[in-house]
Formats: C-alpha cells, sequence, structure tokens
C-alpha cells in the first residue's frame, strides 16, 4: 500500500466569495439596464440610419460576455472573478 497522499487544495474562503458574489449579482443588474438601453439607442439609430453602430455593435458584444463571465461566477463554474477584478472581457 503506498502511502501518496492527494494534494489538498487551499482552502477558500467562503465569506469573502459571498460578498464577491453580492457585488457581481449588483454588477449584473447595471449591465443588464445598460444593455437594455444599448438595445434602444441601436433601434433608434438603425431607424434614422439604416443601419445599426459598429462601435456600439461591438460594445454590446463585451457587455454579453461580461454578463457571461458573472453569471459562470455567481453559479461556481469558475474561481476567478470577473471584471474589476480581472480584465474586461
Amino acid at each position: 500500500m503506498s502511502d501518496t497522499q492527494t494534494p489538498t487544495l487551499p482552502k477558500r474562503n467562503l465569506w469573502l466569495r459571498a460578498l464577491l458574489m453580492i457585488l457581481m449579482a449588483m454588477a449584473f443588474y447595471l449591465a443588464t439596464m445598460l444593455l437594455c438601453a444599448l438595445a434602444f439607442v441601436q433601434f433608434v439609430l438603425a431607424l434614422v440610419s439604416d443601419a445599426p453602430n459598429a462601435r456600439l455593435c461591438t460594445f454590446g458584444q463585451s457587455l454579453g460576455r461580461y454578463l457571461r463571465q458573472i453569471a459562470d461566477f455567481v453559479s461556481f463554474a469558475t474561481e476567478e472573478a470577473p471584471f474589476p477584478f480581472s480584465d474586461w472581457p
């Protein structure tokens, strides 16, 4: 019988994670409101100029990736905290 032990992972502080999850939930709410405003502005611009704004399209895509990162963090799918604790997607 071997005496090999499995490496133990450092125990994370769940209270700190809970605080980060609350902050990320508030960020999710704000980002969702921003995405709704962005969609309205894009719609108005599309009505006026017959084409959506390319820069707003790019920002909308990165905002969607940010919302995905928050959802992954809050649901424990990843341990990496999203922006502002890491780079903007």
